[in-house]
Order: C-alpha cells, then sequence, then structure tokens
C-alpha cells in the first residue's frame, strides 16, 4: 500500500504544478488583452512613434562595410565587446519599431472601420505593413540576440527589415494625410 502512495505523490504534484502553470498563463493572457483594449493610441502618436526612430542610425549600426572595418582595425577583444553594444543598440531600436508597429496595428484597425473608402483601404494596408514589420522585428531581434551572445560570428544583414519598416512608415505618413480631412477616422484619444 505505502508503494502505491509513493508513486501516486509525484504524479499528483506534477499534475497540480501543470494547473498552476496553465492559470498562470491564462492570466497573463487575460492581462494583456485587458491591457491592449485600455490602451489608447492614436495617429499622431503613431506617426510620432516612426518618425522618432533614426533608421540612419540603425542601418549604421547593422552596416556590414563598418562591421569589417571595426573587424579589420581593432583588436578581437575590442571589437567583440564594440560588436556587443552595436548589437545592443541595434536591438533597442528592433523594439521601439516593433512598439511602434504595435501602435500602428491599433490605428490600423480602426481606419479599417472608417466611413471613407480610402481611409479604410490605407488602413487595411497599413495593418498588413504593420503585421509585417512586427514579423521583421521578431526576426532582427533573434538575429541580434546571436551578434551579442557570438560576436565572433559574422552578421547577417537585416535588409527585410528596413524595407518593411520604409514601407510601412511610407504608408502610415499617407494614412494621415488621408485622416486629417477625413471625418471617417475618429480623433485623438478616440482609438
Amino acid at each position: 500500500m505505502e508503494h502505491g502512495i509513493s508513486t501516486l505523490a509525484p504524479a499528483l504534484i506534477a499534475t497540480w504544478s501543470l494547473v498552476a502553470v496553465a492559470f498562470l498563463a491564462l492570466g497573463i493572457v487575460v492581462y494583456v488583452a485587458i491591457r491592449s483594449r485600455t490602451r489608447r493610441i492614436d495617429l499622431e502618436t503613431a506617426v510620432q512613434a516612426f518618425r522618432s526612430l533614426d533608421i540612419e542610425a540603425f542601418r549604421n549600426l547593422i552596416d556590414s562595410a563598418e562591421e569589417a572595418f571595426l573587424r579589420n582595425n581593432l583588436p578581437p577583444k575590442k571589437f567583440r565587446e564594440i560588436k556587443r553594444q552595436r548589437a545592443w543598440a541595434a536591438l533597442i531600436y528592433t523594439r521601439e519599431t516593433g512598439k511602434a508597429a504595435a501602435a500602428l496595428a491599433v490605428v490600423a484597425q480602426t481606419a479599417q472601420r472608417s466611413s471613407d473608402p480610402i481611409v479604410a483601404a490605407s488602413g487595411a494596408k497599413v495593418a498588413e505593413n504593420a503585421f509585417r514589420l512586427r514579423l521583421q522585428t521578431t526576426r532582427a531581434s533573434l538575429q541580434l540576440l546571436t551578434d551579442i551572445v557570438l560576436p565572433i560570428m559574422p552578421s547577417r544583414p537585416l535588409p527585410l527589415f528596413i524595407d518593411q519598416y520604409e514601407r510601412t512608415a511610407q504608408t502610415l505618413f499617407r494614412l494621415g494625410r488621408f485622416s486629417s480631412g477625413a471625418h471617417g477616422l475618429p480623433s485623438s484619444g478616440s482609438v
């Protein structure tokens, strides 16, 4: 009888642990859902988030020619240190771009509900670009984390990320021009 109880206890502990993890995950999902619904984001805020990102500085941080120059002109230990710092800085840019893309998705959803067909179509395009940019930021972040952990490895270029950022920014600025005279897009703070 004791043998049966001693084998049952670890199974019960594992089961209750899984139940606790499931409730924790559910709590996190509910928190994120509620938080994202209560956040107020307007078009001007999203445009400002995109304009505040210095894409040229980001290009410099991920430039393979710049990396080659540093690799050839610095001692290996100093190069690894500088490469990690540059990768961290680029990761911060990538993270901010991801936040801007998330804000943009909220604006795009509102624009898609506009009574003005031009604004609604632009909103759909912005939503698509925001989604693609979010995917590219995830990919770029993973790549930059690899550069931080393994600075001796040559970096892979991130042209898709830059291209997607530029397409998204262009579409966003077009939407901003349309919505400034459109009555179908809610005003600031009502998103």
